[in-house]
C-alpha cells in the first residue's frame, strides 16, 4: 500500500471479531512457516488473561498487524526457554498479573502494509504497556530468518555482530535493534520449525529505565526530588548556639518548602574562629573543630524533626591527629554518614596544615544515590565518574570561594561534571565578610543547580541560580527519571559512549 492511498490508522484492542482476518494476515505473514496461525481458542485465551497486551493495527478498516504478549515471573524461566515452556505449551498458563516481565509472544506486519513503520507503532506501545504495568523489562525470542544463508561460514554471535555493524541486513534483528532492543543471549532449539533461523534465536530485551522494584515499606520510591539550597551570610556570632539557631531557620524554610535535601556551604561555622583570633590561624581553626560533633547531632534532629535529608556542608574535624575537612549526611531516618574533602588546596595546607581525606563512595538516601564533594574536589573529574559508575544521580557541592575566579573554577567544572556523569549538581556557597577571622576574609557565591545539556533540560544546562553575594535559599525540582530517559535515548551518551577497551578509572 502507498502511503497516499492511507485514509485511517488506528491501534485498537484485538477483538475475537477480527479472528478471520488475523488467521489470513498470519498465513500471508509465515510464508516460510506454513500452517503457523493461532487457532481461535487460543486468541480467546489471550484476550480473556490480557486482553491490555493483545492489540492490532488497522488501515483503512483492513488488519495490517498485530502484537500478542502476556506478563511472565521472569525467575522461572530466566535466559534459558523454548517457545513452547513460556507459552505452557501454548495454553498461556505462564501468564499472570503478578510477573515482572512482558513478554514478546507474536508481533507481524502483513507484506502489502509492510514499509509504513507500522512495527514501531506495535513496539512503541508495548513499552508504553511495559512503563504503565510497572514492569521491569519486554523479553521475547527474536527470529534471524537471513541467517541460513551464513550459517556455513558465521556462528550466530559472529552473525548478530555483523548485523549490527551494517554489514549483513536482517530484517527482523535490525528492526528490532532500532527500536532500543538489545541481544541477551542466543538459543537453540528455541522455535520448533524456524528453518531460516537454522533453530536458533536471539533472546531480545528492553529494559524499563523507569521501573521500580515494589517496596515492602511503607514508602514510596520519589523521582520527583526537591532540592533546597542555603546560601549563608558570614556574620558575627555570639556563641554555638546562636549559629545553630540561623541553621535551623534557614533548615525550617526550605522544610516548609517540602524540600528533600538542604544544603549548607563548606566552613559555614567558619564564624565562630572570631573567638580563638588571638591564636595562630592553625591554633584557631583546630579550636573551631571542637564544635563539630555538637553541630552534627543537632543538624542530625533537624533532619528528624524538619523531616529533611541535610548536606551539612563542611566543618574542620582533627581524626588521629590528623585535620580533615569533613562533612556529614544526616538522614531524615536518624542515620548519619560522614564525608571527606579528598583534595585539600594548597591554602588549605599551607595556612591550616590541613590533610586529605580517603573516602570516595556514594551514598544511599531515600531519593536514590547521592554523591557529595566538596569545593576544591569537583575540579577533579574522576571523583565524579567513580560516583557516577556507583549510581550517584545527584551531586551535591559545598563549596567556598573567596574571589569570583575561584568561585568560576567551582562553578565551570561543577557544570562540566552535569554534561559527563549525566546527573544534576547542586553547588552552595557563602557569601559576606568576617574580618576578625583571619584567612577568612571575604565570600563570593552564587549557588546553582546544573543539569545535562540535551533537550528535556534547560539549553544552558542551568535548572536555577540564585542571586550572586545575597544571603537567600534556592529551590529546585530534579526528575530522576530524565537522567534514566537522557542515559538511553540523550543525542550523546557520555557514560555509555567511553571506550573502556582503551581505558578504565577505578578506585585503589
Amino acid at each position: 500500500m502507498k502511503i497516499e492511498e492511507i485514509e485511517n490508522i488506528e491501534l485498537k484492542f484485538l477483538d475475537l471479531e477480527d479472528y478471520k482476518e488475523l488467521k489470513e494476515a498470519m498465513l500471508s505473514s509465515y510464508t516460510n512457516m506454513p500452517g503457523s496461525y493461532w487457532k481461535e481458542e487460543q486468541i480467546k485465551l489471550l484476550v480473556d488473561k490480557f486482553p491490555e497486551g493483545q492489540v492490532v493495527i488497522k488501515i483503512n478498516g483492513q488488519l495490517a498487524g498485530c502484537a500478542l504478549s502476556i506478563i511472565v515471573d521472569y525467575d522461572l524461566y530466566e535466559d534459558d526457554h523454548t517457545y513452547e515452556e513460556i507459552t505452557g505449551n501454548y495454553s498461556f498458563n505462564t501468564h499472570t498479573n503478578e510477573g515482572d516481565v512482558l513478554y514478546g509472544i507474536d508481533v507481524f506486519i502483513k507484506p502489502e502494509f509492510r514499509g509504513l513503520r507500522l512495527g514501531r507503532r506495535l513496539y512503541d506501545y508495548r513499552k508504553e504497556l511495559c512503563e504503565k504495568l510497572n514492569l521491569k523489562s519486554i523479553v521475547f525470542g527474536g527470529r534471524m530468518p537471513n541467517f541460513h544463508k551464513y550459517s556455513d561460514e558465521l556462528t550466530p554471535k559472529e552473525y548478530i555482530a555483523k548485523v549490527r555493524l551494517k554489514e549483513i541486513q536482517d530484517p527482523v534483528l535490525n528492526f528490532q535493534i532500532s527500536n532500543d532492543f538489545h541481544p541477551a543471549k542466543v538459543m537453540k532449539g528455541y522455535l520448533e520449525g524456524d528453518d531460516a533461523s537454522n533453530d536458533f534465536a536471539i533472546l531480545m530485551e528492553w529494559d524499563n529505565i523507569y521501573y521500580h522494584k515494589p517496596s515492602k515499606k511503607a514508602a514510596t520510591k520519589k523521582t520527583i526530588i526537591r532540592l533546597g539550597l542555603i546560601q549563608w551570610q558570614m556574620r558575627p556570632y555570639k556563641d554555638l548556639e546562636a549559629l545553630l539557631q540561623q541553621a535551623e531557620y534557614f533548615v525550617d524554610a526550605v522544610s516548609g518548602y517540602r524540600s528533600d535535601f538542604a544544603m549548607m556551604p563548606e566552613f559555614f561555622n567558619a564564624p565562630l574562629m572570631a573567638d580563638h583570633n588571638h591564636l595562630s590561624t592553625p591554633d584557631a581553626i583546630r579550636e573551631l573543630a571542637g564544635h563539630t560533633t555538637a553541630i552534627v547531632q543537632k543538624f542530625s534532629e533537624f533532619s528528624i524533626s524538619y523531616n529533611i535529608n541535610i548536606i551539612s556542608g563542611s566543618m574542620p574535624e582533627i581524626v588521629d591527629g590528623r585535620l580533615l575537612n569533613v562533612g556529614y549526611l544526616c538522614r531524615r531516618d536518624g542515620s548519619v554518614e560522614r564525608y571527606e574533602k579528598i583534595h585539600v588546596t594548597p591554602d588549605e595546607a599551607k595556612v591550616w596544615g590541613m590533610q586529605g581525606g580517603n573516602q570516595i563512595k556514594a551514598f544511599d538516601t531515600d531519593c536514590g544515590k547521592i554523591g557529595i564533594l566538596i569545593c576544591y574536589d569537583v575540579e577533579f573529574p574522576e571523583l565524579g565518574r567513580i560516583l557516577a559508575d556507583e549510581g550517584m544521580n545527584i551531586l551535591f557541592v559545598p563549596f567556598l570561594t573567596d574571589t569570583q575566579n575561584g568561585y568560576s573554577r567551582v562553578r565551570n567544572c561543577a557544570q562540566a561534571r552535569a554534561i559527563e556523569n549525566e546527573c544534576y549538581v547542586a553547588i552552595a556557597g557563602s557569601v559576606g565578610n568576617l574580618p576578625n577571622v583571619q584567612n577568612m576574609d571575604i565570600q563570593f557565591a552564587q549557588s546553582m543547580v546544573f543539569t545535562p545539556c540535551d533537550f528535556s533540560f534547560p539549553t544552558n544546562g542551568i535548572k536555577a541560580e540564585a542571586t550572586p553575594n545575597t544571603e537567600m535559599i534556592l529551590i529546585a525540582d530534579v526528575d530522576i527519571d530524565l537522567l534514566r530517559e537522557l542515559n538511553q535515548f540523550g543525542a550523546v551518551h557520555n557514560l555509555k559512549d567511553r571506550r573502556t577497551d582503551l581505558y578504565e578509572l577505578r578506585k585503589k
